[in-house]
């Protein structure tokens, strides 16, 4: 069996939740809006990688340091 390197974890409003969904290298969530998704995936390869789109043409991918600096305003998404 594979090394488990993370786990996740899903809640709603509705008192709906899973958790303990372990994964080896990813794992992503999307979720849809209409006609939209808005999708959340996180790799745990070599560095921890990021990447979050929305539509098919809004999207951003790096590791997690830059995901946070994106966050607090200390980079611009290209």
């Amino acid at each position: 069996m594979s090394e488990i390197r993370m786990t996740a974890e899903i809640r709603t409003d509705f008192d709906s939740e899973i958790s303990g969904i372990p994964a080896q290298r990813w794992g992503e969530a999307v979720f849809k809006i209409g006609d939209e998704e808005l999708v959340l995936e996180v790799s745990v390869e070599k560095d921890v990688i990021v990447a979050v789109m929305a539509g098919d043409e809004a999207a951003w991918k790096g590791t997690l340091k830059g995901f946070k600096q994106l966050l607090k305003g200390e980079i611009k998404a290209r």
